[in-house]
């Protein structure tokens, strides 16, 4: 089968439509469905069910799309490592990391990696899911669980720490909690149920000072660490922050210091087959400096 083909046929399952593939692609719509059906006729089975809403995979387009999809892996991975084996650090660096720790601490490195490797082509995708680092979703991830996928080299980047905070307007507002016990009387903003955590147990203020666990009042929840920050700066809420985050606003004020911190091991992982990879070796030793001189 010919690549190209292929390769628009993957780019078509993807986008669910011609005309969304053509525009990854830089294709006209034409073009891409006159090669769809050069492939489906060369293979003699249709690969989608055509419909008003856009393209559906048959059963033969879903066998067909995952082997395409594992050919790019391969084709990825072997572009990469041809790369990495050229003197000076250079090629594209896919980045992964959480929303909150992405957002704020990383981004704020990324000027000075760049200045210093210019022919590295880094991007971020920040999100508080795990991408699949094996199906070159990301060449590298910085997550606050231990990797469990297989094939995955890992290296502990850091832990963090995180207290209880509220901003200056709330505490005006309701007061300040001087033990955990009374935490039962203020208003809590927590991560939601419906969403992936990017950390263990990142509710734990809901059963602190609280053995019979009886509810307390939850005014917000929310899918990821760097809105909980915003909702907490507003005023509206108590919660539990990494401190590396919380120190970003000067609207807000650490909670009962003396209770327990929690902390999170932070690790920096890439799979098995760019170990040897010069862009991920000096990004690696970039971020380890950085953690070094910053206080988590």
């Amino acid at each position: 089968m010919d690549w190209d083909k292929l390769r628009i046929f993957q780019a078509v399952a993807d986008a669910g439509s011609f005309t969304h593939a053509g525009e990854s692609l830089k294709l006209s719509q034409s073009a891409i469905s006159r090669q769809i059906g050069a492939l489906e006729e060369q293979l003699g089975v249709m690969l989608f069910h055509r419909h008003a809403r856009g393209l559906i995979l048959t059963e033969q387009g879903e066998l067909l799309y995952r082997t395409a999809r594992d050919m790019a892996a391969k084709v990825n991975t072997a572009e990469a490592l041809l790369r990495a084996n050229q003197d000076k650090p250079a090629g594209r660096l896919k980045v992964t990391a959480t929303v909150g720790f992405g957002s704020t601490w990383l981004t704020a490195q990324m000027h000075e990696f760049i200045d210093m490797y210019p022919d590295i082509d880094v991007s971020l995708v920040l999100s508080d899911n795990e991408l699949d680092l094996g199906m070159r979703e990301a060449d590298v991830a910085i997550r606050m669980v231990m990797p469990r996928q297989p094939g995955l080299v890992q290296r502990h980047l850091l832990t963090v720490r995180s207290h209880v905070y509220a901003s200056h307007t709330y505490i005006q507002k309701y007061g300040r909690p001087s033990t955990p016990e009374e935490l039962d009387q203020h208003r809590m903003i927590i991560f939601g149920e419906d969403a992936r955590a990017p950390a263990p147990d990142v509710n734990w203020l809901l059963r602190e000072g609280n053995p019979d666990q009886n509810p307390r009042l939850v005014v917000l929840r929310v899918n990821n660490t760097y809105g909980i920050f915003r909702a907490v700066e507003s005023g509206l809420g108590i919660a539990s922050l990494p401190d590396y985050l919380a120190r970003e606003s000067t609207k807000l004020e650490m909670l009962l210091p003396d209770l327990n911190v929690r902390t999170t091991d932070v690790y920096f992982t890439y799979p098995e087959e760019l170990r040897h990879s010069k862009r991920i070796a000096v990004f690696r030793d970039f971020l380890l400096r950085k953690v070094a001189e910053t206080r988590f």
